[in-house]
């Protein structure tokens, strides 16, 4: 069997890299584990080393309301050796995990589906970059580094949907909706994925087994995800020998009762929030992360995978518990889309935006928590122009995208600067 030299040695260097840091640096990771923009309430290392405490004690996990992770992570993590003892072993998980998102991600670019889908091919298509750039992208991006330093659990949640995406594109739609379906145990959101995912499945079904009735094709994969979801649900109920799992998991993301502070815009809002008007607001701002779901989907039937890439954007602002991990899974999925690049717009004003509050963040953080300098207000005020900058980026690969689909409907207008009147 041949090896990919270039592949061993892009993955090789990237796993040094992290392998370097974790040894020359030993209280980096211990560092980022407690920053908020890296670990959220669920999605945190160190809470998921208390209930791993909790759980080789026979004492429920769930038990004090610290521990908001699916169960399975904890059968997982007690195979390995203590990680303040013996820390090697998790961090060569963590590095592993890395790199089977990027290998998913190589997949992806090879497929060539973010230039030529089977509804759509644009017309600057030639103008992509390799798979070994699109994964040295992600491998080497701050963010990502950062992530897989801080150990949050959103990594698994990250490498699951990779891989169902990389499943969909090569039309293996049972193992894509297995991977949805763990990715959406783990931290539920993904399950927003369905529609633009079961798209790509069904566009990209093999010859040989190809349905032509989309409703039929929908159900299937429906009933997969949900026998899917249920079995790991059967399992978890099992580990912990009760239910109560899903109230202190699923029900933290949906109701919101722990506000610690992140990078996301909902944990100042319920904070201020009169208890009166909690459930209104909580069902509005579900409601408001959804739609972006069905409207991108009908929009862009014709690019299921940019529907993709447009929701990962929407989670990294707009979900309840965001971190700095959303944000790499969604510039893991740009350079897709290089052949757009040059008709954005506002590249440098985001850029600008984005590196500005990620410079700020964390000294607002520290003005507000430790010097005492500042206030909730002040943090809140630089986790605005996070989103802000995310929001314009979003708003501008829509932009270069719907252009680049309106230049096939009308060739005339290829080049011409568009107004507003």
């Amino acid at each position: 069997m041949s090896i990919d030299r270039r592949k061993a040695t892009l993955f090789g260097a990237a796993a040094a890299v992290r392998l370097l840091l974790f040894t020359s640096f030993p209280t980096l990771p211990d560092l980022l584990t407690g920053r908020v923009e890296v670990s959220t309430p669920v999605t945190s290392f160190k809470r998921l080393q208390e209930g791993l405490f909790l759980y080789n004690h026979n004492v429920s996990p769930y038990d004090g309301g610290v521990y908001h992770q699916a169960p399975l992570l904890l059968t997982l993590f007690s195979l390995l050796p203590s990680s303040s003892n013996y820390p090697f072993f998790t961090h060569l998980l963590y590095i592993l995990v890395d790199l089977l998102s990027a290998n998913a991600l190589m997949q992806i670019a090879d497929s060539g589906e973010a230039g030529s889908s089977k509804l759509y091919t644009s017309p600057r298509k030639d103008k992509r970059w390799s798979s070994y750039a699109v994964a040295a992208a992600f491998l080497f991006n701050p963010f990502t580094i950062g992530s897989c330093l801080g150990r949050p659990t959103s990594v698994f949640t990250t490498c699951a949907i990779l891989h169902a995406i990389s499943k969909a594109v090569v039309g293996a739609s049972f193992n894509s909706m297995l991977a949805l379906s763990l990715a959406s145990y783990l931290s539920m959101y993904p399950i927003l994925l369905f529609p633009p995912l079961v798209l790509l499945c069904f566009d990209r079904q093999p010859l040989s087994k190809r349905t032509d009735s989309i409703l039929k094709f929908v159900s299937g994969s429906v009933v997969v995800v949900t026998a899917s979801l249920y079995v790991l649900l059967q399992m978890s109920s099992l580990i912990t020998g009760s239910w109560e799992f899903i109230a202190s998991t699923y029900g933290v993301q949906l109701l919101l009762p722990d506000l610690t502070p992140n990078v996301g815009l909902w944990w100042y809002f319920f904070i201020e929030m009169f208890d009166s008007f909690r459930n209104f607001f909580l069902g509005v701002f579900w409601l408001h992360l959804s739609s972006y779901v069905g409207g991108l989907t009908i929009r862009l039937r014709a690019q299921p995978l940019f529907v993709l890439t447009m929701v990962f954007g929407v989670f990294a602002i707009f979900k309840p518990y965001p971190s700095i991990s959303d944000a790499s899974l969604f510039l893991s999925m740009l350079p897709l889309y290089r052949h757009v690049f040059p008709l954005m717009k506002y590249t440098f004003v985001e850029s600008s935006i984005v590196l500005y509050a990620t410079f700020l963040g964390p000294a607002f953080y520290y003005l507000w928590i430790y010097a005492g300098s500042g206030n909730a207000n002040f943090f809140y005020a630089i986790t605005l122009v996070w989103s802000l900058g995310w929001s314009l980026l979003l708003g501008d690969v829509l932009f270069a995208v719907l252009r680049d689909e309106w230049e096939v409907e009308r060739p005339e207008m290829k080049g011409k600067e568009i107004r507003q009147i």
